[in-house]
């Protein structure tokens, strides 16, 4: 499969954004009742951020999925987990559609998990899905992650799990 990523443009992809973000398949992106402008906002808030970046994911050249990196140390788990040098969180959303590919979002998460690997710096790489995402539980597994267990956000029950180098080398039969 070919992928790519590209620095999202909060305000000339908030129209596409919101159709993925607010859709009922997205309902664990906690947007749903989001404006366009609402996701515009935040996506500006992200890139503005100096320890999160968001990312248009794109397949054969056309956009088809959302990625996210952060800071866990400081984004979304401060304070819930003994963070570690070298630590990197990401979320990823795939578009909705009415033709779905056979392996696509698997496709994708090791996409992204490569990518972020590319990166020697990158150790292990932190996800926070919400605990019934069963979906996502099961592609994490896919690609090596390894469950830390449940942890109380403010907006969520989340299952927090890890994944190193070579945890994702093993799963994914990739090249280092």
């Amino acid at each position: 499969m070919s992928f790519a990523l590209r620095p999202l443009d909060a305000d000339a992809d908030a129209v596409l954004l919101h159709r993925w973000v607010t859709h009922p398949k997205a309902v664990y992106w906690l947007m749903q009742g989001y404006t366009v402008e609402a996701v515009a906002a935040e996506y500006r808030r992200i890139a503005a951020h100096p320890h999160h970046d968001a990312f248009l994911g794109l397949y054969h050249g056309e956009p088809a999925f959302l990625a996210e990196r952060y800071d866990p140390r400081h984004v979304d788990l401060v304070g819930l987990y003994a963070a570690e040098d070298g630590d990197v969180g990401m979320h990823f959303l795939t578009a909705p559609t009415d033709t779905p590919v056979s392996g696509f979002t698997r496709g994708v998460i090791t996409a992204v998990m490569a990518w972020l690997f590319a990166d020697p710096a990158t150790r292990r790489v932190v996800v926070e899905p919400d605990v019934r995402n069963t979906a996502v539980h099961a592609l994490n597994a896919a690609v090596g992650f390894r469950v830390v267990g449940p942890i109380a956000k403010p907006e969520k029950t989340a299952l927090l799990s890890v994944c190193t180098r070579e945890q994702f080398l093993i799963a994914t039969g990739a090249s280092a």
